[in-house]
């Protein structure tokens, strides 16, 4: 038995400058979905966060700061995820309530890839309440209300 959780990354679209991660990650996927067949009893999964609210977003050079604050209008849930929903994630999969899942790879990404920018944007009234369940969970400055 067992059980392994591979974090990779929302990597269903590409990205301008970040092929060399795109691939890397699609190689884990592809990993995750081979163990489950080759490990049998062991399951394997994987969590591919979109974009999520992490201290990570304030290494980002200070002309993508516009862009990472509208980044919530491209998710049909109108927000950016949170470190504490991405950490739910990989407990349940790794928890008994996961005990016949395997092979599969859980988007904690707000349904980011769904919305083709072709597409009108649709539920953009009030967003879901995000779950903060991690105590020591700070906003980055970038996203703060009074960022430049």
């Amino acid at each position: 038995g067992g059980a392994i959780v591979n974090v990779i990354a929302d990597i269903w679209l590409g990205m301008p400058g970040m092929g060399h991660s795109g691939a890397a990650r699609a190689g884990m996927l592809n990993f995750t979905e081979t163990a489950a067949l080759e490990w049998g009893p062991v399951r394997s999964n994987a969590v591919a966060p979109g974009w999520i609210a992490s201290s990570g977003m304030d290494n980002y050079p200070p002309e993508m700061a516009a862009m990472i604050q509208n980044m919530h209008k491209l998710v049909p849930l109108q927000r950016i995820g949170t470190e504490s929903e991405v950490a739910a994630a990989i407990v349940f999969l790794l928890s008994p309530a996961a005990a016949f899942i395997s092979g599969a790879c859980l988007r904690v990404d707000g349904a980011a890839p769904n919305a083709k920018r072709i597409w009108p944007q649709v539920g953009t009234g009030k967003t879901n309440t995000a779950f903060n369940g991690f105590h020591l969970a700070q906003t980055p400055k970038v996203l703060k209300k009074d960022a430049p």
